[in-house]
């Protein structure tokens, strides 16, 4: 087995060894559940494409949160509890290290996303929704996450505490939040220019219409690649001090 899946394999018996990955799924759930049943259960009637639009919108925030309490953990703790230096001190090169606490965090995420997908297949019982409706969110929600995951684990990665992880990654996923607004404030095309950078409007936001592009595949993968190859760079600075 290579390093990477030695270490990720750690880090995923660190989740279910352990409440914290049970409560955050359940919590994530929980949450999930009473937002479907408010959208599909309010007043008034609602076409089945709208309650499955609305059921991808609040699920990519749940994704969200979850992410930024999977990965706020990853090095903070170790750091925390002086284990990392064992890590440092092993012969394992840094990107293997950051990938493979990434993939760790990402299996369990997509678990937790791939769980809730009873939720829109229950608007077949009085309505009718697209399959590939459906799928292209949930490519959308693994995308969100992957990318959220990313800024989590950077986050954790500069942090001394968990604590301040979490609020670091918080940071970093508002500010890419905020690029949307601040783009319809300012004139093109340097409005344009800032709305590429958006985490949710720009490129979410067609995934939860049903549409697939490339572009916002590019984007969500370039994201979770750049913040990866910056939690490595932090990572190395770290290790040789």
């Amino acid at each position: 087995m290579s390093n990477i899946g030695i270490i990720a394999r750690r880090e995923l018996g660190g989740y279910f060894r352990t409440p914290s990955g049970y409560l955050i799924a359940a919590a994530t759930l929980v949450v999930q559940g009473l937002l479907f049943n408010t959208r599909a259960l309010g007043t008034g009637a609602r076409l089945s494409s709208q309650v499955l639009i609305d059921f991808l919108r609040d699920s990519s925030g749940t994704t969200t949160v979850a992410a930024v309490l999977l990965t706020m953990r990853l090095f903070a703790e170790e750091r925390q509890a002086g284990t990392l230096v064992l890590l440092f001190t092993s012969p394992v090169r840094e990107v293997e290290i950051v990938l493979g606490k990434f993939l760790s965090a990402f299996v369990v995420l997509s678990l937790l996303v791939l769980l809730s997908v009873y939720l829109p297949a229950m608007i077949f019982v009085n309505g009718k929704v697209s399959l590939g409706h459906i799928a292209s969110g949930y490519l959308g929600l693994l995308l969100v996450g992957a990318a959220t995951l990313s800024l989590g684990v950077l986050g954790s990665a500069l942090a001394r505490t968990q604590l301040m992880a979490g609020v670091l990654a918080a940071v970093f996923i508002f500010l890419l939040f905020l690029t949307w607004a601040l783009s319809r404030v300012v004139d093109p095309p340097l409005g344009t220019l800032i709305s590429y950078f958006s985490l949710y409007e720009k490129h979410f936001f067609p995934f939860m219409r049903g549409l697939v592009q490339l572009s916002d595949i590019v984007y969500y993968v370039s994201l979770t690649y750049l913040a990866l190859f910056a939690s490595t760079r932090v990572i190395q600075s770290q290790r040789w001090q």
